[in-house]
C-alpha cells in the first residue's frame, strides 16, 4: 500500500509549493513537527533518517524555532537533520559529504528564512537565485540521501493530508527530468525523479522489502 501511496504522492512532488498554499489555510493540519518535544527526542528524530552507524558519527542539526542549530560534530562527513520541504512536512535526512557541502547550505537558509516569517514562495524565489548566482550549488558528483526513518510526514499534494512517507533512499541528479531516467510510469518497483530540472534534483529509490 505504501508503494502505491508514494507514487502518487511522487507524480505530484513539484507541486507541494503552489499547491500547499492554494488551499484553505483554515484547512491545513498541524504542522508534523513538534517543537515541543524534549530536545534529545528530536536529535533521535533527526538521526532516525540513517543507519546507526552512519548516524552515530554525523553531524547533527537540531531544527529550533529560529532556525538549525548544529548539536553534534561528526566524524565520517554525513549530516542528519529534519527537513521540511514546506512547513508541514516532517522529512529526517541524512545528507552525505556532498550533500552537506552543496545542498544543505539552501535547507538552512530556508528554514532561517522561515523563522523570519518570510512566505514560501519569496523564499523559494531566493533559493532559485541563489544557485544562479553562485551562493548555492549542486552537487558536484554522485552521492547518496537516506531518509530511512518510518518517522517522516509529506503533505498529499493537493489535498490538506498529511501520509506516513515510506524509508527510501536519495540520489543525486542535478539538473535531471524523468528522460534521464527513461520517463518511466509511476511503477511501485520504478525509480521517481523529484524536483525535475533543478539543481537538487534526486532519484528515489524504495528498498525492496523482505
Amino acid at each position: 500500500m505504501c508503494r502505491i501511496l508514494w507514487a502518487g504522492l511522487l507524480l505530484g512532488a513539484n507541486l507541494l509549493g503552489s499547491n500547499l498554499y492554494a488551499l484553505d489555510q483554515t484547512d491545513m493540519p498541524k504542522p508534523a513537527y513538534d517543537f515541543s518535544l524534549p530536545r534529545e527526542e528530536r536529535i533521535k528524530l533527526a538521526e532516525s533518517a540513517a543507519p546507526p552507524e552512519i548516524s552515530g558519527k554525523a553531524t547533527v542539526y537540531l531544527l529550533e524555532r529560529t532556525g538549525y542549530v548544529k548539536v553534534r560534530d561528526g566524524t565520517n562527513g554525513f549530516t542528519c537533520f529534519v527537513d521540511r520541504q514546506n512547513p508541514l512536512n516532517l522529512e529526517p535526512t541524512c545528507f552525505d559529504a556532498e550533500g552537506s557541502a552543496t545542498t544543505f547550505p539552501s535547507r538552512l537558509y530556508a528554514e532561517e528564512q522561515r523563522a523570519k516569517g518570510k512566505p514560501e514562495d519569496q523564499i523559494k524565489t531566493e533559493i532559485e537565485a541563489g544557485y544562479k548566482s553562485g551562493k548555492f550549488r549542486a552537487p558536484q558528483k554522485p552521492g547518496i540521501v537516506y531518509m530511512l526513518s518510518d518517522r517522516g510526514y509529506l503533505l498529499v499534494p493537493g489535498s490538506n493530508r498529511l501520509v506516513q512517507l515510506p524509508p527510501h533512499l536519495m540520489f543525486y541528479a542535478p539538473y535531471a527530468t524523468d528522460k534521464d531516467i527513461g520517463s518511466p510510469p509511476a511503477g511501485a518497483n520504478m525509480p521517481h525523479l523529484i524536483r525535475a530540472g533543478q539543481p537538487d534534483a534526486v532519484v528515489i529509490v524504495l528498498p525492496r522489502q523482505p
